[in-house]
């Protein structure tokens, strides 16, 4: 009887163990180590990027991480990724979220999960101030550079349908070709179009088209099967939007006291589709 008691016993807490580690998961693990590990590029400016003075990493991404990471109640760290490595990185539980410049796409959204978009990109057109294009439609039926490869290349090709779209292999090379007259206008983040913008000489002057092609909502990453910590993330961009937090984010790293001097034209919402 003793035996069989014992015995018993032993399954029950066999049982109960095998019930907790069910249950466990990946917030659980995050709270339990007391650290979130952030997947980020590191090289984008002002989103995340090695601040030339002190060696550290800073940018928007880097801060809005951090703000999970306060909301969790435990450290942040980062660790830094190749564009074509982040989800691998992510699916394969070498980080536990991505703030990595990561566009919206129903593509993207079967293999990974997205949170509520923190950051919207408008994307844009760039053109000569000599060249009298100043709209969007007057621009269709003329050559426009784009990156290779890249989901603007594919929705300019969509949007302008009598354009011929040029593929470049990166932002900058498509604005040399803007600047030689091999293309009629640039299609980009309204962000990179702004800091090539900067960089124009005065005797080649450049103007963004005010009207947006589209708007990209950028999220931050977690695998599929962790709806415990997106649901945590969530609520952690959904306070700081509430706080206003957000929005001072943004500012510090957009706004009016930055070369960029953008405003914020979107609030932390759910991403549509």
């Amino acid at each position: 009887m003793k035996r069989n008691t014992l015995i018993a016993a032993c399954l029950g807490l066999a049982a109960l163990t095998l019930g907790a580690a069910a249950s466990a998961d990946q917030l659980d693990d995050i709270k339990a180590k007391g650290e979130l590990v952030c997947g980020t590029l590191g090289t984008s400016q002002p989103f995340s990027f090695q601040d030339a003075s002190t060696r550290q990493l800073v940018g928007y991404d880097v801060d809005m991480c951090k703000l999970v990471a306060d909301k969790l109640g435990v450290k942040i760290t980062y660790k830094l990724l190749s564009v074509a490595a982040r989800v691998p990185e992510l699916n394969e539980g070498r980080v536990d979220i991505l703030a990595a410049n990561l566009g919206y796409s129903p593509d993207r959204a079967q293999q990974i999960a997205f949170s509520h978009a923190y950051y919207v990109s408008p994307q844009k057109l760039l053109v000569r101030k000599d060249s009298g294009l100043d709209t969007i439609e007057s621009v269709n039926g003329h050559r426009v550079a784009a990156t290779k490869g890249s989901s603007s290349e594919r929705e300019i090709k969509r949007v302008l349908d009598k354009s011929q779209v040029l593929g470049f292999g990166d932002s900058s090379s498509a604005y040399l070709a803007l600047q030689q007259k091999k293309v009629d206008a640039q299609f980009a983040s309204e962000l990179v179009l702004v800091r090539l913008q900067l960089q124009s000489p005065p005797t080649a002057p450049v103007s963004i088209i005010p009207k947006s092609v589209f708007d990209e909502s950028w999220g931050l990453g977690v695998r599929k099967s962790e709806p415990r910590l997106l649901d945590a993330v969530n609520q952690a961009l959904d306070g700081a939007e509430a706080s206003g937090a957000a929005g001072q984010l943004f500012d510090k790293w957009f706004g009016a006291q930055t070369q960029y001097k953008l405003q914020r034209a979107f609030k932390i919402a759910p991403i549509a589709g």
